[in-house]
């Protein structure tokens, strides 16, 4: 008979104050196998006698013997450890912004609000589970694996959706209208015509799924916030693109995948400008890959004309001029006339996937 309890994922936490422990294995005791220890060393030791790794490690910040970020930096250096993703456990004086860069996963902030912490340590557990299953198929490289592959990407932008609050539509429209853009660049001999065919316009639309895929590391308050962010805020969700490379990155080779290429280059590259002013890397006409110029231009087109947590949606027309009146400067001028002429197609595409 199958050991359930060895099927239960497995949570590690990690904090030298006791109540916190006790309180973290109350919350998730229902759901989850808990192992606990007080500092970064006890952990460390934990780590290399569990016979199942935690799916997710809840670590404090500061703590005696070694800190949460000395136990993180080691784990980092170690082939066995560093998938593991980690939920910082932080205080209000601690910079998330830099831990964020370091390379957590989330924070769970002190006092611990119940429901709070179970959703988070499921959403990145729901993230690790396709992470690996993601990364067995792109290794067994057969065609049941790539068809099992597209499924599993689609239901991962499904989480990343679910979790933004979206309908699960945006995905599909801007897989739709990016679809729709390289359709009319080719039909009518673009400049960009033989380079589209090259790159493949069909693997470009299936890895637009995963264009947000590091928001599912951006923190609730941050990527549901009913207003304008303030500044560190901003900084924060703008880590969304670097988090979603190195999510695309643990997929598998991105240079002997054309698929995981297009997933990197979309989701690292749709929030630059073609005037060299967007983020993370500054880059500029050209050095933005063609398929994130593509992306750029649908993902902000269907944020105008959706209604979103902190805006209301924006007629068709109006949405088209402000993407126009950004030829040259945020938008490839190239694509944004290619919109221009085929916006009564793009309004199709949002009025059916709505």
């Amino acid at each position: 008979m199958p050991d359930l309890k060895a099927q239960i994922p497995t949570v590690l936490v990690v904090d030298d104050v006791d109540i916190n422990v006790m309180v973290l294995e109350e919350i998730l005791k229902a759901d989850y196998n808990i192992i606990t220890a007080n500092n970064g060393k006890e952990a460390l030791e934990a780590l290399k006698k569990a016979p199942v790794l935690p799916k997710i490690i809840l670590l404090d910040v500061m703590m005696p013997e070694m800190t949460g970020k000395e136990m993180f930096e080691i784990m980092k250096a170690d082939d066995t450890f560093k998938r593991i993703p980690v939920i910082f456990i932080t205080a209000e004086n601690d910079s998330e912004s830099e831990l964020l860069a370091a390379g957590a996963v989330d924070f769970i902030n002190k006092p611990f609000a119940p429901e709070i912490v179970k959703l988070r340590v499921k959403n990145q557990i729901a993230l690790k589970n396709y992470s690996d299953s993601l990364e067995e198929m792109v290794e067994e490289k057969t065609a049941e694996a790539t068809k099992t592959l597209d499924s599993a990407l689609q239901g991962l932008a499904n989480v990343i959706e679910h979790r933004d609050l979206e309908s699960g539509e945006h995905v599909k429209r801007t897989q739709l209208y990016v679809g729709a853009l390289m359709d009319h660049l080719v039909t009518t001999g673009s400049v960009y015509a033989g380079e589209l065919l090259k790159l493949d316009p069909g693997i470009i639309v299936k890895a637009m799924a995963l264009h947000d895929v590091g928001k599912i590391a951006i923190p609730d308050r941050i990527l549901l916030k009913p207003g304008r962010l303030d500044p560190e805020e901003y900084e924060i969700m703008k880590t969304h693109t670097t988090r979603g490379k190195e999510i695309i990155e643990e997929l598998g080779d991105i240079n002997s995948s054309l698929y995981l290429k297009h997933c990197e280059d979309i989701c690292y590259g749709h929030h630059e400008r073609w005037d060299g002013n967007g983020y993370p890397r500054r880059l500029r006409e050209t050095e933005i890959p063609l398929a994130a110029r593509l992306a750029s231009v649908a993902d902000v087109y269907d944020a105008l004309v959706c209604a979103r947590v902190y805006k209301a949606a924006m007629p068709y027309t109006e949405a088209v001029k402000i993407i126009a009146d950004g030829k040259g400067t945020q938008f490839d001028p190239l694509l944004t006339d290619a919109l221009v002429e085929i916006q009564d197609e793009f309004r199709k595409i949002s009025e059916e996937y709505s």
